[in-house]
């Protein structure tokens, strides 16, 4: 038990650690914007989570390479991920592309949905230029679960947390204009982070030469077969993932149609619960890598223990996080802002995220172990009825039939998290039972890194 926890803990720490270097960009945005105004925090709020639920869509396209690459890499086939890397760069440039073009429409969405004008003309100014990092940030994503996948993981926590420094220098030079650059406002947050994504598009294609040292070997011409099978396996997952950020975003949305201090208060506290978010995440990622290595070796029992121990620390952290939007809420949502009215709201959102703080660790990691098997079509439509049939229905009742208000918003998310979470921990239980049935686990599961 012990073993099986610390073996999971290598990998598990860096990856949260990397995590939470990510969540923190978009936190110090936030901060850093805070002086601005209500109407500049609701901005980035709108701007991050209809550019990310559009975003995640192609970052979880590369999420085949967790499965591919991991799997070979446990079957002591390098060639083979090195093959997946460069199928993945490909499909990296393809996708950015279409998305680039999508973002660009984001302002007469913002519009359409009939966004406070405060908020919408500043987040129009933000996502334009946040757009411009669409190819570095699908690189980014390419490169980290190639790393991840051969266990590579202290590199990519090392360009998170210095990525950090490099948002905040930026920030502070250019969001009110320091050393005669520019005041330029939420402007500058977005041109921060784009900054901030190119260099860890660079830093991380560093280490993998390093690491490597044969980066010719990458060099490959497009292969069809590999980039279906990348799709076949990064399409559920992409789809999946845009389901969630994408529900969470459409709340975003719908908290726009508020006073703009209910949605500086969502944004705040939904940044809150989304730092707590990346440490199950971070092990969700390591629970696909530490899976899919243990069937890439035949082996079913270290498959399944690996799961099961990766649930464990994400609860035990998530149990923590829980205690704490309890126990000190306003000095939690006080770094964010002084507004006693945001903060008032903030407390009452926060107690709705300790409740399903537990849940989403769950779900999160049972999405990650499932992907280590190689079934990423399960998550994706447990998501889709979990939220969107769900989830948002209930919340929008609740928030403006019934005059909860954005409270309403947070009960119809967490009765979805509840859900899903029981479906998916049923799910790994019934697969991981009918692996351990099985001497070869590519019979239990009717596919391998090969046939995939």
């Amino acid at each position: 038990m012990l073993e099986d926890i610390r073996r999971v803990s290598r990998l598990a720490l860096p990856v949260a650690i990397a995590e939470l270097g990510w969540m923190a960009m978009t936190t110090v945005d936030t901060i850093m914007v805070g002086p601005l105004g209500p109407a500049a925090i609701g901005a980035l709020g709108v701007s991050n989570s209809a550019f990310y639920s559009i975003a995640i869509f192609g970052m979880g396209l590369l999420l085949g390479l967790d499965t591919l690459v991991s799997q070979s890499h446990g079957a002591g086939d390098k060639a083979d991920t090195h093959h997946s890397l460069a199928q993945g760069v490909y499909l990296a440039v393809a996708i950015s592309i279409p998305l680039t073009i999508i973002f660009l429409y984001l302002p007469a969405i913002f519009r359409a949905f009939g966004i406070n004008p405060q908020v919408s003309d500043l987040a129009e100014l933000f996502v334009r230029t946040l757009t411009w990092s669409t190819l570095p940030l699908l690189l980014y994503g390419a490169f980290r679960r190639y790393l991840q996948g051969i266990g590579h993981v202290r590199p990519v926590m090392f360009v998170l947390v210095s990525a950090n420094l490099v948002n905040w220098g930026a920030n502070w030079l250019l969001i009110q204009g320091r050393w005669g650059f520019p005041a330029l406002g939420v402007t500058g947050s977005a041109l921060s982070t784009c900054l901030a994504r190119v260099y860890m598009a660079a830093a991380l294609l560093f280490f993998i030469w390093y690491f490597e040292r044969d980066l010719g070997r990458f060099v490959r011409v497009p292969d069809p077969a590999r980039l279906l099978k990348l799709l076949k396996l990064g399409l559920p997952a992409a789809t999946q993932i845009m389901l969630e950020i994408g529900a969470f975003g459409a709340a975003a949305m719908l908290a726009g149609r508020l006073l703009p201090e209910a949605l500086a208060a969502h944004q705040i506290a939904l940044n809150c619960a989304s730092i707590s978010y990346m440490v199950p995440l971070g092990i969700a990622s390591a629970s696909a890598v530490l899976v899919g290595q243990a069937i890439g070796k035949k082996d079913a029992q270290l498959a399944r223990r690996n799961g099961y121990t990766a649930m464990g620390l994400a609860c035990a952290f998530m149990a923590c996080s829980a205690i704490a939007f309890l126990v000190i809420p306003r000095p939690i949502l006080s770094v964010y802002s002084n507004d006693a009215f945001v903060i008032t709201l903030g407390v009452k959102l926060l107690a709705i995220a300790a409740l399903f703080q537990l849940f989403d660790g769950m779900q999160t990691v049972a999405t990650g172990a499932l992907r280590g098997l190689g079934d990423t079509n399960l998550p994706m439509i447990v998501n889709f009825i979990g939220y969107w049939l769900f989830g948002l229905p209930v919340g929008y009742i609740l928030c403006f039939r019934m005059g909860f208000g954005i409270a309403g918003l947070w009960w119809g998310l967490t009765f979805a998290l509840i859900g899903i979470s029981i479906v998916l921990l049923l799910a790994w239980q019934r697969k991981t039972q009918k692996l351990n049935a099985f001497d070869n686990p590519e019979i239990a599961l009717g596919t391998s890194a090969q046939r995939l």
